[in-house]
């Protein structure tokens, strides 16, 4: 059964302006050292943290409970991108008997995630 879905779309320009003002702070606030090692490994890094940004945003429109950002990030299992949380939220979604799941896109102009929580 669905519990929840969030939905957020982000312009890559609006990522970008803060990444150029404040390069190393945006990173090491919103990312982990993985994400921030794939994106960097990208041609292009900026759809790829636009995208992972927009997939935390898009799970605290499911997540109606306080974290930080670097709480939840995303990895890949080959093509597919997956959540992962820290222990004490990963806890709190096994407790509820609730699964993430996560689709990423990105375009010229925009970067989407959409996550939904279900409960097998």
């Amino acid at each position: 059964m669905i519990v929840a879905i969030g939905l957020d779309i982000i312009e890559l320009t609006r990522i970008e302006k803060v990444w150029r003002k404040h390069p190393e702070r945006f990173l090491e606030r919103h990312f982990t050292a993985e994400e921030i090692g794939y994106c960097r490994s990208q041609a292009n890094p900026l759809p790829s943290l636009a995208a992972r940004f927009a997939a935390k945003e898009a799970f605290q429109k499911c997540w109606h409970e306080p974290h930080r950002w670097r709480d939840v990030w995303v990895v890949r299992e080959g093509p597919k991108p997956r959540l992962v949380f820290a222990r004490g939220l990963q806890r709190d979604l096994e407790t509820r008997g609730l699964v993430a799941h996560l689709s990423l896109t990105h375009g010229r102009d925009h970067a989407a995630a959409v996550v939904v929580l279900e409960q097998p």
